[in-house]
Formats: C-alpha cells, structure tokens, sequence
C-alpha cells in the first residue's frame, strides 16, 4: 500500500504512479510504476527519501538527477542509480514527453545487509557513498535488452497473483545485482562476441515488440533500432526464436488479449482493440489459431487456460 508521502509526491501525474511491490518505510523496498504525459515540468525529486538507493530503468521520457554540483542524464532506454543521504536530490521530468519508467526504491538498510561483504565489488560511486553515510552519488547507463524484457514483466508479472510478492523479491534482487554492481572486465573471443550480439538484437527485438502491441514499428524500423539489416534481423531473429517476427507478433498479442480476458475488465472487443485489432472477425481467427479456441469461450475452458497458465509460469522461468 502506498504512503500519504508517496502519494502527494506523485499527485501532479495522479493515475500516471502506482505502486507495484512493497513499502519503503515497512520494507526497505519500494517498486512504482509510471506511466504519464507531463504537460509541464514534474519534480520527480519530491518522492525520493532521506537514505536511500533508488533504481530506475527510464523506458521512454527524458529526466535530471542532480545534487547541485553534478548532474546525470536520464534518456529512453537507459538504467541507473541515484543515491540519496540527509541533503534533498533535485530531479526534474521534461514536460511535453510521455515518460515511462519503473523505480525500484531501496533503504540504506536494506542495500546494506544484501551487499555485505560484498562491497568491493560494487559500484566505486555507491560504494564511497555507503562508506561514508552522508552526501550522494549517481551513475546511468545504456538498458540491456534483458532489462527491458523485465521492464515489462514487472509491470505484468507472468506468476499467478498468490506469488508475486515472491517474485517482486527475486526480481528486486535481480536488478540490484545488475545495476548496482560493477562488473569485471574479460576477453571475449570473436564467436563468443557474434552470438551475444545476436542474442541482444533478438531480445532487444521481442522488448520492444512487446513494447508496441497495438501498432509494431515495421521491419525497417526494427532493424535500425537494433543495429543491422531487416533482411539479417528476419533471418536471426527465425532462427533464434524458431518462428518468424509477425508469427511472433500474433503469438504475443494472443496472449496479451487472453490475460485481459481472463481478468475479466475487457470484453472481446475491448481486448481486440487493446492489441491492435480493428477487425473483429480477423481477431477471432488469429485468437483460435494461437490459443485453441474463440475468445467468448476461452475464460470458461478449464482445459486451455490451464494449459495458458502453464506456459505463460514456463516462460517466466525461461525469462
């Protein structure tokens, strides 16, 4: 449950904040989503608490961090820290963007006791400024394909509803060992450098596929925003994924559109729609072909949605 503090400091976005997991002052542990049009400059600064680590994976929207004599740089697709001691951190979100991003807030308490004896390991920023219990530090930096697709499990946790405080947990833990740490440089042979790159591109593909449902750039724009030819990105992303991009897409929007059915706040329409759908009729057809039977029936077959449930809990494994 979010926090009277909380909330006044996102007042300004009103329905653009909402808590996901935890609380920081029962916690240690805060994780928010924001998802909002500023229309005008937002003080994002006002949330942040006295003794505190916060990450933020920025999906979309531009941003300032800055205690006065240093300033980081929040652009689309990027991940860091900022952490704040006993001085307040200014932080400002443009206005005329729609920003996008998700915070995981943590107490000094609680980095501490997950970091311990680890701390040599560390971030050099974050590990003088837990040393020395005062002032502030910042770092940011590129958001791995990896850390988008958790971008957008967080906000959907692929777990039934019972786990996902076990799951917020793991995740929380995931992304500090990710981001708050630095880590060692290694030699990485030609072959080896040749399949991580093709593995990113493949991930950062199905990122932002995910990302835009209901209108996916074309394969021109994805092969730009991953760095290589549509020709080579079809080819490679077939041969990773054992099925090619618009079988994906379909895939992806059917099971976006049955999770809303089975919320049950979507009709078929409103479902259809949500995914990209104008046409009722080719909706249906496609939501049969993936998931075995016509959208009206699909929230009262046992059978299906067990089998759904199933797969969506193996690939969050997968994930």
């Amino acid at each position: 449950m979010a926090t009277a503090y909380e909330s006044s400091a996102w007042a300004q976005v009103k329905e653009g904040w909402r808590q996901l997991y935890g609380s920081f002052s029962r916690q240690g542990v805060s994780v928010e989503n924001h998802e909002f049009r500023a229309t005008k400059p937002v003080d994002w600064g006002r949330s942040f608490h006295r003794n505190s680590v916060e990450l933020c994976l920025n999906l979309r929207g531009s941003g300032t961090v800055s205690d006065r004599r240093t300033q980081v740089s929040y652009q689309p697709h990027t991940v860091g820290f900022y952490c704040n001691a006993e001085a307040d951190l200014e932080a400002k979100r443009n206005s005329g963007e729609l920003h996008s991003f998700i915070t995981v807030e943590l107490s000094r308490n609680f980095v501490e006791t997950q970091v311990q004896s680890m701390e040599d390991a560390l971030h050099p920023a974050l590990r003088r400024w837990l040393a020395d219990k005062s002032g502030s530090a910042a770092a940011v930096g590129a958001m791995s394909p990896g850390q988008e697709v958790t971008f957008q499990a967080l906000r959907q946790p692929p777990v039934p509803v019972a786990a996902h405080k076990l799951w917020y947990q793991a995740k929380t833990l995931e992304l500090l060992s990710q981001v708050l740490f630095q880590p060692a440089p290694q030699e990485e042979f030609f072959c080896q450098r040749q399949k991580r790159v093709a593995r990113e591109r493949v991930e950062r593909t199905t990122a932002i596929l995910r990302s835009h449902l209901s209108d996916p750039p074309d394969m021109e724009a994805l092969g730009a925003q991953v760095g290589c030819s549509s020709f080579y990105l079809s080819r490679l992303f077939s041969k990773e994924m054992g099925m090619t991009i618009p079988q994906y897409v379909r895939q992806i929007r059917m099971e976006r559109a049955a999770e809303l059915l089975l919320a049950g706040r979507h009709n078929v329409t409103e479902a259809a729609m949500d995914v990209g759908y104008s046409s009722l009729s080719h909706f249906s057809k496609a939501f049969c072909t993936t998931i075995g039977c016509c959208p009206t029936l699909f929230p009262s077959a046992k059978a299906l949605v067990e089998q759904f449930r199933t797969r969506q809990r193996e690939a969050a494994v997968r994930v």
